[in-house]
């Protein structure tokens, strides 16, 4: 009788064992492809990036901020005697 029940759950499990290691496998090719298109957009985004840091670095330098400020604005640097120099004291309020 034992023998009967040891071999109708060898019968059952043997199956069950071989689906459980194809659905393992498939799982993993599913994550695999989803790590790569992670992995290519990760990528993507970090030349977007890049692009938009240099960017700033060129809109940021000193040169292109004087040029426009001199040339679009009409600005220019202010004399000694322009310059005003306040000093606040104690009580927040200015001399």
């Amino acid at each position: 009788m034992f023998k009967n029940i040891l071999a109708v759950l060898l019968i059952f499990m043997i199956p069950l064992f071989l689906f459980f290691t194809v659905w393992q496998g498939m799982e993993y090719s599913a994550l695999e492809n989803e790590v790569q298109r992670l992995d290519q957009e990760q990528y993507h985004i970090i030349n977007i990036n890049r692009r938009f840091i240099s960017g700033i670095t060129v809109l940021s330098s000193p040169e292109r901020i004087e040029k426009l400020a001199v040339d679009e604005l009409g600005m220019r640097k202010a004399e000694a005697d322009e310059i005003m120099r306040i000093r606040f004291r104690q009580d927040g309020y200015g001399e």
